[in-house]
């Protein structure tokens, strides 16, 4: 089980340095593209035609591709008053259940999207500025939440492989932190002089 875990995280980085690199050049290519049309309107008065529609392009990218990389970083929002207060083996299982319901509608989702894309295709519809087919544009849909439902996937192996500890994904361990209670715990480390820390407490 061991070297499935560390075959996983070898294939995951790689999917999240290729994830980092697509977010990375999209948000690029939107900003200079928005420049660059901002520009040619007020100095030329002549607007890039395919700037809205390619801006549409890259936001559906973001977003999708974003779905993958937030959930590999652990970072969706969570409502979790109940969650917290549990003990940790009802986390664990909780974890599971949750990441399990998650990759079910990740991947209903993705085959529903397939589906729509395969109707775009074989009606041959295009794009009205950048004549591009149409259904390519949405291939970002089908990829983010394909990722999204493997990485949640990825999550339940975690899961079920360590006893220790709750896992919100493959590599994020799931950890209440309190800023007091961490600074608390620094100054029992850290020596200090006799008498120092009871007047710290008392002030």
């Amino acid at each position: 089980m061991s070297r499935i875990i560390t075959l996983l995280k070898s294939l995951d980085r790689l999917t999240e340095k290729a994830e980092a690199l697509i977010l990375a050049g999209a948000i690029l290519i939107m900003a200079v593209n928005t420049i660059a049309n901002v520009f040619g309107r007020y100095v030329f008065s002549q607007s890039l035609y395919f700037t809205e529609e390619l801006n549409e392009f890259l936001i559906v990218a973001i977003t999708f591709v974003g779905l993958g990389y937030i959930t590999r970083k652990g970072r969706h929002i969570r409502m979790s008053a109940i969650y917290d207060v549990m003990p940790p083996l009802a986390r664990k299982a909780t974890m599971i259940v949750i990441a399990l319901c998650s990759a079910i509608i990740m991947f209903l989702l993705a085959w529903y999207a397939y589906g729509y894309i395969d109707r775009l295709a074989a009606r041959g519809r295009v794009t009205p500025a950048l004549q591009i087919p149409l259904y390519l544009t949405y291939i970002w849909v089908v990829a983010g939440l394909v990722l999204a439902g493997l990485q949640y996937v990825l999550t339940i192996i975690k899961n079920l492989s360590h006893n220790s500890q709750v896992y919100l994904s493959l590599t994020v361990i799931d950890e209440y932190q309190d800023p007091e209670l961490e600074q608390l715990q620094q100054q029992l480390k850290s020596p200090t002089r006799p008498g120092h820390f009871e007047k710290e407490l008392q002030s």
